[in-house]
């Protein structure tokens, strides 16, 4: 089969708005339900009972129990992808997430609030892994670090600098609810028409019918197993994700509180919050650029890990707070750039198409999910000790350097599979690097 798209013009045109950019919007919107908590925090612990001596670990708590139900619902979600159609998952989820985000700035009960973050967690991960599903029936090889970076990439990072940004004063000025009545609201008006009306159903994807129907219909219909996720080479970019989300979740959750302890005013902390993640945005364009053209995503989203792991490592080694700064925001920007672009990329090529959904929830599940909850107590332990975030970042850097030397096992030992593969069984030969 050509790498072409199959399918009309038709079918073709405006997939970059009609699935590209509608999700990065779904994307933006979830990220900022997800951290808002860490701007939040001290508001809440005020109101709720868990400032003083327990903020250390309840804060972790209620900041990771988020990560429980995404971890749980990745896995199901990505099961979902062959059952359902995709837009009506991605509506539910957002109907879901925006309603519990909601809720919270109505609450006066840790436990209650602990049970909403699990709740988001849960509808974000159902979310999650039909982005990549519509991602392997829309678009083409050479497309992918650009399709993902928009679906995946652009909505988180933008959402995460400009919410830092904004945010901060928006809670100075207002407290910490009006964050969840304001966000909540946002997913529940706009984005959740948006989706319903506008987003592009599965079968009106190019590659539904000749990737999807067959598969499904036919007499020997392809099972998911264990080696059709790839065997145990899968296990090493499920770890390499993993160190990922122990990198990027430890120090996101907990990096407006760092930058709360320079004692600077509203906007200029939120500015400082957003900085690593305006620098990824900066560095992720060439770095797009030059993984679609080379195809080295492989290389590239080691490098990643590798260098930025070694960066936030270096923390304790640095007395002065300006120079830790300097590390997190040049760690977290060239590892965010060049990871995160490629990863789904890399890992939807080397998947046959009825296994991208499942694959893809399972790394995130077990990845995002599983990094965010350990995350949680090694910074609370750390935190209780030293009374610094800084060691915690330190420990998730030099995991995020194993991760990296996983990653590039993985990238040597496997093999992209391309379109239509798992209609003949063949695979290609050339390995991406």
């Amino acid at each position: 089969m050509s790498n072409d798209l199959t399918g009309t013009v038709d079918q073709r045109r405006g997939r970059w708005t009609k699935i590209g950019l509608l999700l990065a919007v779904g994307l933006f919107v979830a990220y900022l339900d997800r951290s808002n908590l860490s701007i939040g925090i001290s508001g809440a612990a005020r109101d709720l009972g868990f400032s003083g001596s327990n903020f250390a670990e309840t804060s972790s708590l209620v900041l990771t129990a988020f990560f429980w139900g995404y971890l749980v619902s990745n896995l199901l979600g990505g099961l979902l992808t062959t059952r359902m159609d995709a837009k009506w998952i991605l509506v539910i989820s957002v109907a879901g997430y925006s309603l519990s985000t909601l809720l919270i700035g109505f609450t006066n009960d840790v436990g209650f609030l602990l049970f909403l973050r699990i709740a988001i967690g849960v509808f974000e991960g159902f979310y999650w892994p039909q982005q990549f599903r519509l991602l392997k029936e829309w678009f083409v090889d050479n497309e992918m670090s650009r399709a993902s970076a928009l679906i995946e990439y652009y909505g988180q990072y933008i959402s995460l600098a400009l919410g830092f940004f904004i945010l901060t004063p928006v809670y100075a000025a207002l407290d910490w609810r009006a964050l969840f009545w304001i966000l909540g609201g946002i997913g529940l008006v706009v984005v959740l028409p948006l989706y319903a009306v506008f987003l592009t159903s599965r079968p009106a994807a190019p590659r539904f019918g000749s990737l999807v129907i067959r598969t499904e219909t036919t007499a020997e219909k392809e099972k998911l197993t264990f080696q059709s996720l790839g065997g145990w080479s899968f296990i090493l970019v499920v770890f390499s994700y993993f160190a990922n989300g122990l990198l990027f979740w430890g120090i996101t959750l907990f990096l407006p509180q760092t930058v709360a302890g320079f004692k600077l005013n509203p906007t200029l902390s939120g500015l400082l919050a957003a900085v690593p993640y305006l620098l990824s945005i900066a560095l992720a364009i060439p770095m797009i650029a030059i993984s679609d053209k080379t195809g080295k995503r492989g290389l590239i989203a080691v490098s990643g890990l590798i260098v930025g792991g070694i960066l936030v490592a270096c923390l304790p080694l640095a007395g002065d707070p300006v120079v830790k700064f300097i590390l997190i925001s040049l760690g977290l920007g060239y590892f965010t750039a060049t990871y995160n672009p490629n990863i789904w990329a890399i890992a939807v090529m080397r998947l046959k198409p009825h296994a991208v959904g499942s694959a893809t929830g399972i790394m995130n599940g077990i990845g995002a999910g599983a990094g965010g909850i350990v995350a949680g107590p090694i910074m609370g332990s750390l935190l209780a000790a030293t009374g610094a975030y800084f060691a915690g970042f330190a420990v998730f850097g030099l995991v995020a350097i194993a991760g990296g030397i996983a990653l590039a096992v993985y990238v040597r030992t496997t093999k992209v599979v391309p379109a239509g593969a798992h209609l003949t069984g063949a695979g290609s030969s050339d390995r991406e690097r």
